[in-house]
């Protein structure tokens, strides 16, 4: 690691509301991604016959546990249980016994049901926990966002790298072209869309990340019009070096070091953008885990304010976490603040 680079980490850690907040984003984010160890109606670990079983990682008919049936058993089927049992077995379960799409059959009471030692944050009105909807849904609004950031970033100083490198004509013609692009009502279009394509995972990410890369489109045309005039970019021109070469090796990292800045900012927004989808019903497929979905649940049962609470206390703990994080970042690349620590050291 470089010096400058050192430096910039530890003005970072010396934030320590970002610092804080980026570790406690990143353990939920973990926990998050093993969603299936932690909620699931499957067991972790199983003893059946004198083997073991891992009923988590791979699917196992009732037959092959010694059943009648040929379709997947249902580990919390007392029947199935009996038969785990009568072996000799045992199974250890996740901390939540429920995945995102288990309707709970046996509530004491009817749905949504609220907080108790069997559900700890309550039922949605179709019976499923709302815990385990909660890890899910959190790992697919954060993935989805990480992925829509990398996607519109690469566009994006892509776009305003040719910009900002050639000037000119190209520059002229492609800031009409962002303007244009820009004033297109993304939420109207996506609307139209939805009701002619079933939408998905992938869609999704394909429709948001076509208008969601022109936040980067400034900054990194700002940079390559500051740099290409500099005498290293100069120097490089006179030797010979092609085009791509010097913008990808001379001016790319000044330009990224702005770019940067702007990442979790953009993953707060792609997560925003999935989040507002799904509370209006044209998100991810129905049934599928997600914040959005929850926040509509909340909307649809007033009487039940713990899916509602337990939405927008997510959804505000993620976004406030990710911009303390950006600040965070922001700060670390100033510039200013870097070389008064320099002084000061």
């Amino acid at each position: 690691m470089s010096t400058l680079s050192q430096r910039r980490w530890q003005q970072f850690r010396d934030n320590k509301r970002a610092y804080r907040s980026a570790v406690l984003f990143l353990i939920l984010f973990t926990i998050s991604l093993f969603a299936e160890f932690v909620a699931n109606d499957k067991p972790i670990l199983m003893y059946h016959n004198g083997e073991f079983w891992t009923p988590v990682l791979a699917d196992y008919t009732e037959r092959e546990l010694g059943g009648e049936m040929e379709t997947a058993a249902v580990y919390w089927d007392p029947y199935v249980q009996d038969l785990v049992a009568e072996s000799g077995g045992w199974m250890v379960w996740p901390p939540i016994p429920y995945s995102y799409k288990t309707a709970d059959m046996y509530l004491a009471g009817p749905a949504p049901m609220a907080p108790n030692s069997r559900h700890w944050l309550g039922t949605d009105d179709a019976g499923k926990d709302t815990l385990a909807r909660l890890i899910y849904g959190f790992r697919i609004s954060v993935l989805f966002g990480l992925l829509l950031t990398l996607i519109s970033s690469a566009i994006g100083v892509a776009v305003g790298a040719v910009q900002g490198y050639f000037g000119g004509l190209v520059d002229l013609l492609g800031q009409r072209l962002v303007e244009i692009w820009s004033g297109l009502p993304i939420l109207v279009i996506l609307i139209i869309l939805a009701s002619i394509v079933e939408p998905s995972f992938f869609w999704l990410l394909g429709c948001l990340a076509a208008f969601s890369w022109m936040s980067v489109v400034a900054v990194v045309r700002a940079e390559f019009l500051r740099t290409r005039n500099f005498e290293y970019v100069r120097a490089a021109k006179a030797l010979g070096d092609h085009d791509l070469s010097i913008m990808v090796r001379h001016v790319l990292p000044n330009a990224m070091t702005a770019a940067l800045t702007f990442l979790p900012f953009i993953l707060s927004g792609a997560i925003t953008a999935l989040t507002a989808l799904d509370f209006l019903g044209f998100g991810l497929p129905a049934g599928s885990a997600s914040l959005g979905e929850l926040l509509n649940q909340g909307k649809r049962n007033l009487q039940a304010p713990w899916l509602g609470i337990t939405g927008f206390v997510t959804v505000g703990l993620m976004l406030t976490l990710l911009i303390f994080v950006g600040e965070g970042i922001r700060d670390a690349f100033d510039p200013r603040k870097t070389l008064t620590r320099s002084t000061a050291d």
